[in-house]
């Protein structure tokens, strides 16, 4: 269960690496990349990136988001998510290992490639135990933040009631004021 929670959390951190309320894209040039995949020990600090291995990780990151929106009930727009993960598995050469004799998915390819095969790694894990259907994307369209829904029925849309909840709802009631 405990490596489930830090691949839900990986995954999580990944796909939030594109702010989109704020405009903001952490994957700006292939060296935030690496510099995002080494802090947290994917790949070694002076690992090579440019333009092809950046527009790969854009690619998972935004792959994995329309998952996520999927998962939170939002099918539009989504029509080749899986396709991205599944080349991001190709690209990363997944192999699979034993660890302790438990059987786990990990990358033969170094670098970029690599981390980012370590990360569709910890996609497979989370949705073998379980857990991927609880990280989900926020419904608001212009947010789509990514979180882990900690209800019990699973039925958080939001990622939080205070911003986008609250944003989200106001829209609804003007819409009904404005149709009636």
């Amino acid at each position: 269960m405990l490596v489930s929670k830090m691949s839900e959390a990986l995954i999580v951190e990944f796909v939030n690496t594109n702010d989109l309320l704020a405009e903001a894209d952490g994957f700006a040039a292939p060296e935030d990349l690496v510099a995002w995949l080494s802090e947290r020990g994917l790949t070694r600090a002076d690992a090579r990136a440019g333009a092809v291995e950046l527009a790969a990780a854009k690619e998972l990151r935004e792959g994995l988001r329309c998952l996520l929106l999927r998962n939170n009930g939002i099918e539009d727009g989504c029509t080749d998510a899986w396709a991205c993960v599944e080349r991001a598995a190709d690209d990363g050469h997944l192999v699979l290992r034993f660890d302790a004799g438990v059987p786990r998915m990990r990358p033969a390819a170094e670098g970029v490639r690599g981390a980012l095969g370590a990360i569709v790694a910890a996609v497979q894990e989370s949705v073998l135990e379980g857990g991927f259907q609880r990280i989900k994307a926020c419904r608001c369209r212009d947010c789509e933040w990514a979180f882990i829904d900690t209800s019990k029925n699973r039925s958080r849309a939001w990622c939080s009631m205070k911003v986008c909840g609250n944003r989200e709802k106001a829209r609804a009631f003007r819409a009904r004021e404005r149709d009636s």
